[in-house]
């Protein structure tokens, strides 16, 4: 195994257990590693601190174990069996991690290579678990309602660079690393042995995510599927509302599983509020305002076949007669577009409705819902003051690199400063910045600049974030992307 040492004074990160070691902080490398091949790190006096991945760029190593040896038989399944123990705490999950004594044999039955026979570092071997065939007691309420989440959160998870979302049975895989990438058949096949018979496929979407600059054959595809399992996209349940979600075309895996706990905190407010979701891609904060009872929900996005899913989305909901607890009233009489109302031919041919202000009428009610496939900020421009006194605001990711960040606070500040211009006195505004590279007390000072330019009197009532399946590493701060503020706007 090749070995890379540290400079001197530059393993404190290490010790304080942060995942990544910086390509600057490495003295010498001893041996020629590949890209993605599995290396030790060390202190200048030769001590070992860890093991990762190898990889070309700022960051040199990802810390997949600082004690454990990735190599070694058991340690896939036992990330992941570790990783669903925890979304089975917060109700995710219905059943529970034990102790296994020993793993299912190597097969080939998952595309991508398999574990290595090499001999083991000289380390600690983790104790080996996976999830057992049968469900250990009654399903919590949460999971019975929820069969969608992350499963694997990189850095969050110990798993630097993997990300792996449940979607009832289907698990769609992204590497963000290209030592993730190639060890996708071993976590193809760790997956088949936690989850066992519960498992319907596994679906690598790395294609977006992995370095393109590494030379990988990048193609998504199914690494493996049950006999007679041919499906490309799936009704979810969250929360006990349903969402369609097609892995193979959709953004990311197939569905933004992050906002989860803030779409349910919509919910909280919206009833009998006039809703704007500016940025709405499937609709998810739109279906838990309807849901909830709210006057009107308006769902803005430049995508025609994002607006499309909106309008699908609301129909599955209307049809479902909802779940314990959900008043559907906004639901119980929606019917969908006559022929007589115009649908321009982009949407028709899609068969959506209710496409650029084209609503969906509730029989002597006023209009329920209405999608609007426009920019959502130019949307935001033109609309007039007090129309709407709730209003989502979570735009894609501003900057994706520190380069970009000085834009990108101009661009929320400006987006910011807009919404709460035209919202109602009495409105709130839940208002979000999924990038990384703007933390949480920029985004905050940001949202701070946008407020005294207004003039408006404003209140931060929430502080937001990610949900539980993303957990944030304690020793790796930047995990924590997703931030969020409820302001209340007089």
């Amino acid at each position: 195994m090749v070995k890379v040492f540290l400079k001197h004074g530059r393993d404190e990160s290490l010790r304080r257990f942060h995942p990544w070691v910086f390509s600057g902080a490495v003295a010498q490398v001893q041996g020629s590693p590949a890209e993605g091949d599995i290396v030790g790190v060390y202190s200048a006096e030769g001590q070992f601190l860890a093991s990762g991945h190898w990889q070309v760029g700022s960051i040199a190593v990802r810390i997949l174990s600082f004690d454990a040896d990735p190599t070694a038989p058991g340690f896939w399944v036992d990330s992941i069996a570790r990783a669903l123990e925890v979304r089975s705490s917060v109700g995710l999950f219905p059943a529970a991690a034990e102790p296994a004594g020993e793993l299912p044999p190597k097969t080939s039955g998952c595309a991508g290579p398999l574990p290595s026979d090499d001999g083991p570092l000289p380390l600690t071997m983790p104790r080996v678990a996976r999830f057992s065939g049968a469900v250990a007691g009654p399903a919590s309420s949460a999971a019975a309602e929820t069969n969608c989440f992350r499963l694997v959160h990189g850095e969050g998870d110990g798993l630097p660079g993997l990300i792996v979302d449940w979607y009832d049975g289907v698990c769609v895989l992204q590497a963000h690393s290209v030592g993730m990438w190639r060890a996708k058949g071993q976590i193809c096949e760790a997956l088949r042995a936690v989850f066992g018979e519960r498992l319907k496929a596994v679906y690598d979407k790395s294609s977006g995510t992995a370095p393109f600059k590494a030379g990988l054959d990048l193609v998504d595809g199914y690494l493996w599927r049950a006999p007679g399992f041919d499906a490309r996209e799936a009704v979810v349940l969250e929360n006990g509302r349903r969402f369609l979600v097609n892995w193979e075309e959709g953004q990311k895996t197939g569905f933004f599983l992050d906002q989860r706990d803030n779409r349910e905190l919509v919910g909280r407010y919206a009833a009998g509020r006039r809703v704007l979701n500016l940025f709405c891609y499937t609709g998810g904060f739109s279906i838990y305002a309807l849901t909830a009872g709210a006057a009107l929900v308006d769902s803005v996005d430049s995508s025609a076949k994002a607006i499309s899913l909106v309008d699908r989305n609301i129909q599955l909901n209307a049809a479902s007669g909802g779940s314990a607890g959900l008043p559907l009233d906004n639901f119980a009489s929606l019917i969908p577009p006559t022929a007589s109302q115009r649908v321009p031919p982009i949407y028709e041919a899609m068969g959506g409705h209710g496409c650029q202000g084209q609503p969906a009428h509730a029989a002597g009610q006023e209009v329920a819902y209405r999608n609007y496939c426009e920019d959502a900020i130019e949307f935001l421009r033109k609309t007039e003051e007090g129309k709407y006194d709730l209003m989502i605001v979570d735009p894609p990711a501003f900057a994706k690199h520190r380069g970009a960040l000085k834009n990108a606070l101009r661009a929320y500040q400006r987006l910011n400063a807009a919404a709460i211009v035209k919202v109602e006195p009495g409105g709130l505004v839940f208002t979000f910045s999924c990038s990384q590279v703007v933390d949480k007390i920029t985004f905050a000072n940001t949202v701070f600049s946008a407020a005294a330019q207004t003039g408006r009197s404003v209140r931060i009532l929430d502080r937001l974030c990610q949900g539980a399946d993303h957990p944030v590493s304690i020793y790796h701060p930047e995990g924590e992307y997703l931030k969020g503020l409820l302001l209340y706007v007089e």
